[in-house]
């Protein structure tokens, strides 16, 4: 069983940045992979970013690419998402996910991710 506590969510003004954090409890393997998804009000979960544990290979949504930044500190089992040029479209309640054994396939699927934190809200408004 892996733990996921995400944190760094909050309110901000369009064009501000924020950074999650995503704390995993250990890793069951090492052939695994953490990302972001986020759900916004009334619309479904969608893939924001991912990145292998193992030669750091990221992978973004197109919405999110050339602003937001993934990457990991291995020594903390911890993943982090810088964000930056925030606008209203990124409000939403943001999830960590943990994936072991994903095959490059199934990152940008939830269906690829056995575990999951319980989410931070992200608001984006002036």
């Amino acid at each position: 069983q892996v733990q996921l506590l995400e944190s760094g969510g909050g309110l901000v003004q369009p064009g501000q940045s924020l950074r999650l954090s995503c704390a995993a409890s250990a890793s069951s393997s090492n052939r695994y992979a953490m990302a972001w998804f986020r759900q916004a009000p009334g619309k479904d979960r969608e893939f924001v970013a991912a990145i292998r544990w193992t030669g750091g290979t990221t992978y973004y949504a197109d919405s999110v690419k050339g602003r937001f930044a993934i990457s990991s500190n291995n020594a903390k089992n911890t993943i982090y998402l810088q964000m930056n040029r925030l606008n209203a479209e990124d409000t939403a309640v943001y999830y960590c996910a943990y994936g072991p054994g994903i095959i490059t396939s199934s990152v940008p699927l939830q269906s690829g991710y056995r575990y999951w934190g319980q989410g931070t809200q992200v608001t984006v408004s002036s």
